[in-house]
């Protein structure tokens, strides 16, 4: 197996784009678990699939095809062929994305997948169940945490900038309730690995963060 860095944390946290950043200057595929679920999340809604529908959404999960790729520099997500990068992070996914994810048939379809990733690549995998489920073994496992409140912030300014105008208060109710829901689930609960090592990014910048991760991996390396 490649070298993986295993990085689990709540939405809002920081992991995706601290994700990338180390993923540049370490030498590493960076790899978004979250996009392979939204993936699914969104072939069904495409398909009027209810996530009730155990057997529709077993149908989707025998033809999906998902792929991560980048870009001139960029990382874009296909589904099924198509270009699906700016879709699976709209609101209509945001809001089911949970509920797919908590699915057991569903994971039970991405994590051999996301397994497969980590065979030959030396890697840093973000999600939520990484370091717990996915790969135990991680060479590297990390908690990026951050409180509530300045994750609702930043997903508040992250729509903003995406000219989606939704108030901030609903925001932090739509977190505090994905956040109930990914803790409580019997499926792959969300939770910190024992041997994982926690940063709070609640009052540190992208960079300090970036570099407070880099320094764990080169002490581990």
């Amino acid at each position: 197996m490649g070298f993986v860095v295993a990085v689990d944390g709540p939405a809002g946290s920081g992991k995706g784009t601290v994700t990338k950043l180390i993923a540049e200057r370490l030498n590493l595929v960076s790899i978004d678990t979250g996009a392979m679920y939204r993936c699914v999340a969104l072939d069904c809604l495409n398909k009027n699939i209810s996530s009730s529908d155990l057997d529709g959404i077993a149908n989707i999960l025998k033809n999906i095809k998902i792929e991560l790729k980048k870009e001139n520099g960029i990382q874009k997500v296909y589904l099924n062929g198509e270009d699906v990068t700016e879709e699976i992070r709209t609101a209509k996914v945001d809001n089911v994305v949970a509920v797919f994810s908590a699915i057991k048939i569903v994971r039970d379809k991405i994590t051999p997948l996301q397994r497969e990733m980590g065979k030959t690549e030396n890697i840093i995998m973000e999600g939520r169940d990484i370091g717990t489920v996915v790969f135990p073994n991680a060479d590297v496992k990390i908690f990026l945490d951050c409180s509530l409140e300045e994750r609702a912030k930043r997903r508040y300014k992250q729509n903003i900038e995406k000219g989606i105008e939704t108030p901030y208060e609903e925001v932090l109710k739509s977190i505090i309730e994905r956040h109930k829901l990914e803790t409580e689930r019997e499926i792959a609960p969300f939770v910190q690995a024992e041997d994982a090592i926690y940063v709070d990014s609640s009052n540190l910048s992208i960079e300090e963060v970036t570099n407070k991760i880099i320094e764990i991996i080169n002490e581990r390396r």
